[in-house]
Formats: C-alpha cells, structure tokens, sequence
C-alpha cells in the first residue's frame, strides 16, 4: 500500500457514494445525479461503466447550494 502524501488524506480514507446513495442523501434521483455529474457541477470518478463520488464533493455541493429565499 502507498504511503500518504503530506498534506493530503489517505484514499483508503475517503469515502466514496454511488450513484444510488447520493441520489439517496440527496433526496433526488438517480437521473438528477448523472446531469450533476455529466455537467462537471458533481465531480466523479468513473469505475468501470459507473460512477463514484466523494461523500465530501456531495457535501461541498450541497454547501454551495444555499441560497437565500427571504
């Protein structure tokens, strides 16, 4: 196993989602996801025929998101 890169996190220690469980933690669909993801709004690494996503990148999404409605 490769050694960490200072300053930067382990991968092993990074979560990854599926598609399905994003769509799940968001609360929309699956095809809601793939345009996220198609678009470059939801950054995503493909494995094999599908996609992977950083829970972090899914929670730095939906941070961004906010706006205000007042």
């Amino acid at each position: 196993m490769p050694k960490p890169v200072e300053g930067q996190p382990a991968l092993a220690a990074t979560d990854f989602l599926t598609v399905a469980e994003v769509a799940a933690l968001m609360r929309v669909s699956k095809m809601t996801v793939y345009r996220l993801v198609h678009s470059g709004e939801l950054p995503a690494v493909r494995v094999g025929r599908s996609f992977r996503v950083r829970a972090a990148a899914v929670h730095t999404y939906l941070e961004s998101s906010y706006f205000d409605a007042g």
